[in-house]
């Protein structure tokens, strides 16, 4: 199975997305509620429907960017979020995008891709941060399969691919999951050296 555009284009399309919960999720809603600044750059990786984004938007935050590889969740997304700005919905590949960024969220993205592009995603992720700048959000915690997306992995494992790039400030059990996610979950913060 190739995760392709064309692959997440037929989920969308399909409505096959059992990943989307309709909703922020509650660990990412309870880390933006700490943020206080409001002008900082913000980017949401393979986004989805990108509740996370209408969340910071509805709260004032200025500066986000949602890019997602498939058209599909941005039109979605648009079209709940009308007054959304429309340039900060971007069609992309996550790899081929450049731009730095104060903060970037994560949610069901890591689990989604090919567990063999872990390393890349760790470092990519460390050249579209400025300096000090923080990747924060959820990772899955479950033993990895090759059945997915999604796919597992461990805490012991995800710090082989960030220790490097980050100063890991948390990575620890999300106590706030919802129900069919409780003890899956980790909540992480690293931070760009």
């Amino acid at each position: 199975m190739e995760l392709n555009k064309d692959f997440w284009e037929e989920r969308y399309q399909a409505q096959k997305t059992g990943w989307d919960i309709g909703a922020v999720s509650e660990p990412l809603k309870v880390y933006i509620d700490s943020l206080k600044d409001t002008s900082a750059t913000i980017l949401i990786p393979g986004a989805g429907n990108s509740y996370e984004a209408e969340y910071l938007h509805n709260k004032g935050f200025e500066n986000v960017d949602v890019i997602d590889i498939a058209k599909q969740p941005l039109v979605n997304f648009q079209n709940r979020v009308p007054d959304f700005p429309k340039e900060n919905l971007i069609q992309t590949d996550f790899f081929e995008f450049s731009k730095t960024y104060d903060l970037i969220l994560e949610q069901t993205f890591f689990c989604a891709l090919d567990p063999v592009l872990r390393q890349e995603y760790a470092n990519k992720m460390s050249t579209l941060l400025n300096k000090n700048g923080k990747l924060a959000g959820v990772l899955f915690d479950f033993p990895l399969t090759k059945d997915g997306p999604p796919f597992g992995g461990s805490k012991s494992e995800y710090i082989t691919y960030f220790q490097n790039l980050f100063n890991i400030k948390t990575m620890e059990r999300c106590y706030n999951s919802i129900l069919p996610r409780k003890d899956t979950e980790l909540f992480i913060i690293f931070e760009k050296e």
